[in-house]
C-alpha cells in the first residue's frame, strides 16, 4: 500500500524518447483508446449486424477523430484556459507543440469540447456517405466507453486531472499531498459502468438514437458524481454555489441534452429494423 501511495515517485510519465521527442504514456493510452474503440465498433457491427462495412467504418473514425482533436483543444481554450483572448489573437499558437524552442507537445484538452467536435465530424460524415447519423451515434455509444477507460488511465499515468485531498487508505501522494486517484474513479464510472449498462441494454433498443441519448445522460451523471473527487481546475475553482465545478455544469447541460434528445428521437420514431441490429 505504501508503494501505491508513492507511485508517482517511482513512475516516469515519459515512456521513451526519440531524439528531441518525448513519448508520454498518456499519448500511448490515447492511441490505445482509439484502437480499442475502433475494435469494439467492428465487433458490434458483426455481432449486432449493423449495415456498415469495414471501409466505411474506418472512414467514419477518421472523420470523428479529426473532430475530436480539434474540438477537445478548442473546447479547452474556450471553457477552461484563462488565456482565451490571448489565443484568439494568436490562433496559430493553439496547436503549437513547441514552446521556447523546445518540443513540449500540446496540453489541455476538454472532453465536452471533444464531444462537440465529434458530433460535427459525424454529421459531415453522414452527409458525405449518405448514412444514418443516429445509427452511427448508437454504435459510438457502445464503442466509446471501452476506449474511455484507457483515456482516463492515461490521465492517471500523466499525473493530470488529480483528485481532491483525502485520507483514504488508497489515496496517492501528488506533490506531497495525499489525493484521491480520481482518474481511476472516472475510468470505472464513465467507462466501465456506462459501457456495461449500454451493453446489456442494447438488445432492448427501440429506436435509432436511443443509445446515444442514454449515453449522454449516463455519462453526464457519472461525470457529475466523479467530479466530487476530482480537484477543480486551478484556474477556475468552483464556479457556482460554492461547490459546483465547470465539469459538473457542463455535465448537467449534457444530461439535459440527452433527455431532450431521447424525447425528440422517440417521437421521431425511426425504429431499429428486426434482424439488422
Amino acid at each position: 500500500m505504501e508503494f501505491w501511495r508513492h507511485i508517482y515517485d517511482h513512475f516516469d510519465p515519459v515512456a521513451f524518447t526519440l531524439g528531441p521527442f518525448h513519448v508520454h504514456w498518456y499519448g500511448i493510452m490515447y492511441v490505445l483508446a482509439l484502437l480499442t474503440a475502433l475494435f469494439a465498433a467492428k465487433w458490434f457491427v458483426r455481432k449486432d449486424r449493423y449495415p456498415i462495412d469495414d471501409k466505411t467504418l474506418d472512414a467514419f473514425f477518421i472523420y470523428v477523430e479529426i473532430g475530436v482533436i480539434l474540438g477537445a483543444r478548442l473546447g479547452y481554450i474556450l471553457f477552461y484556459d484563462p488565456h482565451t483572448l490571448w489565443y484568439l489573437t494568436r490562433p496559430w499558437e493553439i496547436f503549437n507543440p513547441f514552446h521556447g524552442g523546445t518540443f513540449t507537445g500540446i496540453s489541455g484538452m476538454s472532453y465536452h469540447g471533444a464531444v462537440i467536435g465529434f458530433l460535427i465530424g459525424a454529421w459531415l460524415f453522414a452527409k458525405r456517405y449518405k448514412t444514418s447519423f443516429w445509427m452511427m451515434m448508437d454504435l459510438v455509444a457502445l464503442s466509446v466507453p471501452v476506449g474511455y477507460v484507457f483515456g482516463r488511465i492515461g490521465n492517471f499515468l500523466n499525473q493530470g486531472l488529480v483528485g481532491r485531498e483525502t485520507d483514504v487508505p488508497w489515496g496517492i501522494y501528488v506533490n506531497a499531498t495525499l489525493r484521491h486517484p480520481s482518474q481511476l474513479y472516472e475510468a470505472f464510472l464513465e467507462g466501465v459502468v456506462v459501457g456495461a449498462v449500454l451493453f446489456f441494454y442494447r438488445k432492448r433498443q427501440r429506436f435509432e438514437g436511443e443509445l446515444i441519448a442514454l449515453y449522454a445522460v449516463l455519462y453526464g451523471l457519472a461525470r457529475f458524481v466523479s467530479e466530487f473527487w476530482r480537484q477543480p481546475d486551478i484556474q477556475l475553482g468552483f464556479i457556482c454555489c460554492g461547490w459546483m465545478t465547470m465539469g459538473q455544469l457542463l455535465s448537467l447541460v449534457m444530461i439535459a441534452v440527452g433527455v431532450a434528445g431521447y424525447v425528440i428521437l422517440k417521437r421521431r420514431g425511426v425504429t431499429v429494423k428486426a434482424g439488422s441490429r
